[in-house]
C-alpha cells in the first residue's frame, strides 16, 4: 500500500511538471506506468490527476478569463479573443471524437511509438527554436482567426502520445510568426477547453470501467499534480521568454532515447 502511494505521488509530480511543458505529459505518464508496472482500470488515475493540472491552470488564469468574458459584452477585441481560442479548439473536438477509441486502445498501448515521438519532437523543438520566423504577433489574445484555426489543427497531432499538446501548438504558433512567450500563453489558454473536454469525454466513455477503489492514491496524485502544475505555469513563461525551448528539446531526446533503450533490452 505504501509503495502504491509513493508511486501515485511520483506520477502526480510527473503530471504536474510536464502537462504544460512541450515534453508530453501523456508520454511521460504512460512510459512511467509501463516501467513501474502501474495500471488503473479505465485509466481512472491518469484521468483524475489531469483534473488537478486543469484546476491549477484555471486558478492561475481565472482572473484573466473572467475579465475577458466580462469585457466581451461591450468590447470587440475581447469577443475576438474568445472566438480565436474556440476556433483553435474546434479541430480537436471533431478529430478527438472520431478517433478516440483508436487513440486510447492502440496508440496509448504502444510504448515504443511514444519513445520515438518524444525523440522526434525533441529534434523539432531544437530546430524551430533556432530557425523560427521573425515574430509578427506578440499578443496571445490577438491572433488572426485563420492562424488560430491552424494552431488548432497542429494541436491534433498531439493525439499521438509522445507528441505533446503544448509542443504541437507552440511549434505551430512559432512557424506562423507568433512570439515565443505569446505562443506558450496561447497554448495554455487553449488547453483550458481542450483538456477539460478531453477529461470529461474520457470519464464518460469509461464510466462503466472506472475504478475509484484506490481513492487515497488518486487523491495524493491529484494534490501533487495540482501544486506542481501551479508552480510550473507561473515559472515557465518567464523561462521561455529568456531562454526559448532548447532545454525541453534536449529533455525529450534524453527521455525518449533512455526509454527506447530500456524497451529494446526487454524492460
Amino acid at each position: 500500500m505504501e509503495h502504491q502511494t509513493v508511486t501515485a505521488a511520483f506520477l502526480g509530480l510527473l503530471e504536474g511538471l510536464t502537462e504544460f511543458l512541450p515534453v508530453s505529459s501523456t508520454g511521460h505518464l504512460l512510459l512511467a506506468g509501463h516501467f513501474l508496472g502501474f495500471d488503473s482500470p479505465g485509466r481512472t488515475f491518469e484521468v483524475v490527476i489531469q483534473l488537478g493540472a486543469i484546476l491549477a491552470l484555471t486558478s492561475v488564469y481565472a482572473a484573466l478569463v473572467v475579465r475577458l468574458f466580462l469585457r466581451a459584452r461591450h468590447d470587440d477585441a475581447a469577443r475576438r479573443s474568445i472566438v480565436s481560442v474556440l476556433l483553435a479548439f474546434l479541430p480537436a473536438v471533431v478529430i478527438g471524437f472520431l478517433a478516440h477509441d483508436f487513440i486510447k486502445d492502440v496508440l496509448f498501448e504502444t510504448p515504443t511509438l511514444i519513445a520515438v515521438m518524444l525523440i522526434l519532437g525533441g529534434f523539432v523543438l531544437l530546430v524551430i527554436d533556432r530557425l523560427a520566423p521573425t515574430p509578427v504577433h506578440h499578443d496571445a489574445l490577438a491572433l488572426p482567426f485563420r492562424k488560430s484555426l491552424a494552431i488548432g489543427f497542429c494541436q491534433c497531432l498531439a493525439m499521438v502520445p509522445g507528441v505533446s499538446r503544448s509542443g504541437a501548438t507552440i511549434v505551430g504558433a512559432l512557424l506562423m510568426g507568433v512570439e515565443k512567450r505569446a505562443a506558450a500563453e496561447f497554448s495554455f489558454l487553449l488547453s483550458l477547453p481542450t483538456m477539460g473536454a478531453a477529461v470529461a469525454y474520457d470519464l464518460f466513455k469509461n464510466r462503466d470501467v472506472l475504478d475509484f477503489s484506490a481513492v487515497g492514491d488518486i487523491a495524493v496524485g491529484f494534490a501533487v499534480a495540482f501544486v506542481t502544475a501551479v508552480l510550473v505555469v507561473r515559472w515557465v513563461l518567464n523561462y521561455i521568454s529568456r531562454h526559448g525551448y532548447a532545454l525541453f528539446g534536449w529533455w525529450r531526446i534524453i527521455v525518449g532515447s533512455t526509454a527506447l533503450g530500456a524497451l529494446w533490452m526487454g524492460f
